[in-house]
């Protein structure tokens, strides 16, 4: 039976050093199990910023936010465990090389000799990278780089795979099959987040939908009771919502 609260977060407010505005403000919504949440927003809405906090690599100023029973700030090393993330700049140990790297990142999760075995063999197969696991990852083109972190983040199956733009970078044969998997890994019993300017691939695989606009959720969408079913009318309702100027974009972490 699943939980109602896989991913909960609770008025999150975030603001970067420095800034004069929140870059995520009173931001609430939930993941149930078995279910797919889009964050929808323009650069700059506040995306990246709330999932960077979920997966506890931003600090944030006010709010909660709990991760499969454990909340991120009192439990960080429990919420971490259960979540898998795919960045939206593709970091990985560039030096070396894919299998080697595959069998680092399993082995920081705890992820068994055959375990790793099996996993590296069949998310290798899936996402077409199995020629490339004995080369140096520095040689991968940009969409080979994405999808080898896809595979890092999925070894130790995590409860709630977390991506930020998952999408970029990839051919339209291996971003089908993200999609389709997005979908298979929480009809599992998983829960996605992932954050996406594509309303197709938004509308076609979410359960929930969360448009986020200058740091406010401004609607959360049920895809089973909305009349925003088909893209084009999402589009035209994100649009609606989103239509203000963009003049003041969320402002980049201090470096």
């Amino acid at each position: 039976m699943y939980n109602i609260d896989m991913l909960k977060v609770s008025n999150f407010y975030k603001k970067y050093k420095g800034a004069t505005r929140y870059s995520a403000e009173n931001i609430s919504f939930e993941v149930p199990d078995g279910k797919v949440l889009g964050l929808l927003g323009k650069n700059g809405a506040g995306k990246s910023t709330t999932i960077k906090s979920i997966c506890g690599i931003f600090p944030f100023d006010k709010g909660q936010i709990i991760v499969n029973g454990f909340d991120v700030q009192k439990q960080p090393v429990k919420a971490k465990a259960t979540i898998g993330y795919t960045s939206d700049d593709h970091s990985i140990y560039e030096k070396l090389g894919g299998r080697e790297c595959l069998n680092f990142m399993g082995s920081l999760f705890g992820v068994s000799k055959a375990n790793k075995e099996k996993w590296i063999h069949y998310y290798a197969k899936k996402f077409d990278i199995e020629y490339a696991l004995e080369k140096q990852i520095a040689s991968y083109s940009h969409g080979m780089k994405q999808k080898i972190c896809l595979v890092a983040s999925l070894l130790h199956q995590p409860k709630l795979w977390v991506l930020d733009e998952p999408m970029l970078g990839l051919d339209p044969q291996t971003k089908k099959i993200v999609m389709d998997y997005i979908r298979e890994y929480a009809d599992k019993g998983n829960s996605v987040l992932f954050s996406s300017h594509d309303i197709y691939t938004v509308s076609q695989i979410c359960d929930y939908v969360a448009i986020i606009n200058k740091g406010h959720l401004v609607d959360l969408i049920d895809m089973k009771h909305t009349i925003y079913k088909k893209t084009q009318d999402l589009e035209k309702h994100f649009m609606d919502l989103t239509k203000q100027s963009n003049s003041d974009d969320e402002p980049e972490p201090e470096k």
